[in-house]
């Protein structure tokens, strides 16, 4: 039964291939970046089921057991269009037009013969090609160790927060916020994590198909859904309610406590270097107390990623934009160090209106109000 469905998986893949991901190529005189139609096409297929998953599963589950609970969706909906126009859209082209050849190059891959001839561990251990599962989990923990300290420094370093700052403004975090990403901070995880499979010796397709295993474990872990995993596993993987901690707006009397699990899919990383945060209340998302970073609530789908291009441009070219440590931004876009005062304001961060999960609509349009641009 199971071979059938992959010979069919495989049929599919290949006649999607040649009859609508290359002819699409072949409009956008493209089909010389890459010898992977068929791939592609794989890759969106993935997309779509990794799209009927999140809405079949994740999203029914988000009605029956809410974290926080909701008047309506309207922040939301914009991630929902950001996470098809990804999964079914950019990803798949940007994949195997740009990162599967970068990939291949530097390990020494041959994409129609699979030879491997650059330095890996893969070429320098041969007995990892006959234990795949060891393989497997020794390149995913280094990938995910390498993912956390990446995360880390997207907090730190205020250029690459002027970027990272869109995924966190999202009010309403949801199983589609996963996806709410600038694009420009999206290239440059990918290559950074891309140098990981490098190091390991995984082909382009393959760093491609464990990029969507992650993708769809993350969108799990945003769900607005009250799951734990328990004083066990709970320390060991991510969950719904350990991330959504991580996504916490800020809280004035306690100033460090959103700089907390970082992980991606193991919660270990957090655990070992103490940013792991348990046993709190849940916490309304987003990062209300800066305009404007909140105001990306209010843009649409390209709005969104000008706007975080500004703070970015605005950052990266100025002398605080490299120095490390926690920042909002001012009307012109540059950063400003916590430290400082923003507007002759010594506190630059509100207060919630109340530290529990579910916010009234007149609380919500409270906060509306004092976080609107002037």
């Amino acid at each position: 039964m199971f071979s059938e469905i992959v010979a069919l998986w495989e049929q599919c893949a290949t006649w999607l291939g040649q009859h609508a991901v290359l002819p699409l190529l072949d409009f956008l005189h493209i089909t010389k970046y890459t010898d992977s139609p068929t791939e592609i096409a794989a890759t969106l297929m993935i997309g779509a089921l990794q799209l009927l998953i999140i809405a079949g599963l994740f999203r029914p589950l988000e009605n029956l057991i809410p974290a926080e609970k909701w008047h309506d969706r309207r922040y939301a909906r914009i991630d929902f269009h950001l996470t098809w126009l990804m999964l079914v859209g950019l990803f798949p082209l940007f994949a195997f037009l740009i990162m599967t050849p970068i990939v291949n190059y530097f390990s020494g891959v041959s994409p129609s013969s699979g030879d491997t001839t650059a330095w890996s561990m893969r070429t320098q251990f041969p007995w990892l090609n006959q234990h795949v599962w060891v393989f497997f989990i020794l390149y995913y923990l280094s990938y995910d160790l390498v993912y956390y300290l990446m995360h880390r420094i997207q907090h730190i370093l205020p250029w690459w927060w002027a970027m990272h700052s869109f995924h966190h403004s999202q009010r309403q975090m949801s199983c589609w916020t996963n996806d709410r990403t600038n694009y420009l901070d999206g290239m440059v995880q990918s290559f950074v994590l891309a140098g990981v499979g490098i190091f390991w010796g995984v082909s382009g397709e393959e760093f491609v198909w464990l990029m969507l295993l992650g993708e769809l474990v993350q969108n799990f872990s945003h769900a607005n859904v009250r799951i734990g995993f328990g004083p066990v596993f709970g320390k060991i993987f991510v969950s719904p309610e350990f991330h959504r901690l991580h996504h916490m707006d800020f809280v004035p009397e306690r100033p460090t406590l959103h700089n907390c699990n970082f992980g991606q899919v193991f919660a270990i990383w957090d655990v070992i270097f103490k940013t792991a945060l348990y046993n709190e209340p849940v916490h309304p998302t987003g990062v209300r107390g800066n305009k404007m970073v909140d105001i990306d609530n209010e843009k649409g789908i390209i709005g969104v990623q000008v706007e975080s291009l500004k703070r970015f441009w605005g950052s990266v070219t100025c002398l605080d934009g490299w120095r490390l440590g926690g920042v909002v931004f001012n009307k012109k876009y540059r950063p400003i160090h916590m430290k400082k005062p923003v507007g002759g304001q010594q506190q630059t961060f509100k207060s919630h209106a109340q530290p529990e999960a579910a916010l009234s609509r007149d609380q919500d349009s409270e906060t509306d109000q004092k976080t609107q641009p002037k």
